[in-house]
């Protein structure tokens, strides 16, 4: 068990009860306490998956393109600059759909995209397929609520990057639910508790659910990719990289056993970052804060040989953000859904989260208390905890943030 970084003992008291089930398991040092398996956990199975391992929003990630803009681009003075940021801000979130439940409003969203037609399709109740193949393809590119964004950066050199983060949206939702209870023995559109349900993947459920666990990760990579596509030509650049990752998935990779041994195992990663050598990840941090482009230390033998074994212990895996240390009700309060009525007060303040956006620089769209700088940890601390393990390429400033608005009433909700 490898643990990186600080926690809480109700995290790592349910990260040993993930460990009594799993091979191998590790948490990253944003974790934090999450529905049976911790957020930032890692866990290795043999020819088994976890429902509730891979979550709810399955495939959700993040993928960032850097541009061919500079920083001069956008805002070529202080005095008309800002105005220029404001405009930008406002045309993604004309253009791009954000909110819970919400339909693609933009008429090149990628309704036709070939996954739709995949095979995989048939996994489904034959009564839920079409439905939820419709409410798909509308939503496919909105970027849903909560921590889900679209950010414009500038890094070190001056040079203009895009990053998004959201996953599968109701699809991969309804999957989670609808496995979660045929898993303990319930109807597909049963309510049943948050527990762990492991999958044979020998079998036909875990087959199934393998199947349109991996359709939702092509559903979520079209996703991210079209919006973060989008935006970049509403700032008017082309681009240059793409950096793209999950991190509620799971895959089947070779690792080695205790004994040195090649070994198979299903690794699922919730709210942790694929980092093996050589592999580039983004991992944001706040609305208020820097973002990073990291990559897997690629150690020598000589000088890397515990960086190695730590990467080996982590399941070559990484921070997926800087990580929570305050809950919603605790940041916001809690409010009544449709009016937005406040019932008790949260810790944060408008006045607070605006003081520290004002002082970053950030033009904001949306956004709630619950999602503001003071809820989470700082990246730096996070990815310091995290060692030698990956290595920053860049560091992102925020130039804009776009969110769902805070307490936003959902018209699709149902």
């Amino acid at each position: 068990m490898r643990i990186f970084g600080q926690h809480d003992e109700n995290t790592l008291r349910q990260l040993e009860t993930v460990a009594e089930r799993a091979e191998r398991v590790a948490l990253m040092a944003d974790g934090h306490l999450g529905y049976v398996m911790p957020i930032g956990g890692v866990a290795a199975y043999r020819d088994r998956v976890s429902v509730v391992g891979v979550g709810f929003d399955i495939a959700c990630g993040n993928a960032a393109i850097r541009t061919d803009l500079t920083l001069d681009d956008l805002a070529p003075d202080a005095g008309t600059g800002r105005k220029r940021l404001e405009k930008l801000a406002d045309e993604i979130a004309a253009n791009v759909s954000f909110g819970v439940g919400r339909k693609n409003r933009s008429d090149d969203a990628p309704m036709d995209d070939p996954l739709f037609e995949d095979p995989s399709w048939g996994a489904l109740p034959p009564r839920e397929r079409g439905n939820l193949r419709e409410k798909a393809r509308g939503q496919l590119g909105t970027v849903g609520s909560g921590n889900h964004y679209v950010d414009v950066f500038a890094d070190e050199a001056g040079t203009v990057w895009v990053g998004v983060h959201f996953g599968s949206r109701g699809f991969g939702h309804t999957v989670a639910s609808g496995f979660l209870a045929l898993g303990q023995g319930a109807g597909w559109r049963d309510r049943v508790p948050e527990k762990e349900v492991l999958l044979d993947l020998s079998q036909p459920l875990g087959h199934d659910y393998w199947a349109l666990m991996e359709l939702a990760g092509r559903y979520a990579y079209a996703g991210r990719e079209w919006v973060a596509r989008k935006v970049v030509s509403l700032l008017g650049g082309t681009e240059q990289e793409l950096v793209h990752n999950h991190h509620n998935f799971a895959w089947r990779e070779q690792h080695l056993s205790a004994a040195g041994e090649p070994v198979e195992y299903v690794v699922v990663r919730k709210g942790a970052t694929p980092a093996f050598p050589g592999q580039k990840g983004f991992i944001g941090g706040s609305m208020g804060d820097d973002a990073v482009i990291v990559q897997g230390a690629s150690p020598d033998e000589e000088a890397g040989a515990e960086t190695a074994r730590i990467q080996r212990d982590a399941l070559y895996s990484t921070v997926h953000g800087a990580g929570r240390v305050m809950s919603r009700t605790a940041a916001a309060g809690k409010r009544r859904w449709k009016t937005g009525e406040i019932i008790s007060p949260g810790k944060v303040s408008p006045e607070m989260m605006q003081s520290w956006i004002a002082r970053k620089g950030v033009v904001l769209r949306g956004g709630g208390l619950d999602e503001s700088p003071h809820v989470y940890r700082r990246l730096p601390e996070v990815l310091a905890a995290q060692g030698d393990t990956v290595r920053v390429l860049h560091t992102l400033r925020p130039l804009i943030v776009v969110m769902a608005g805070a307490n936003e009433f959902d018209p699709y909700k149902d």
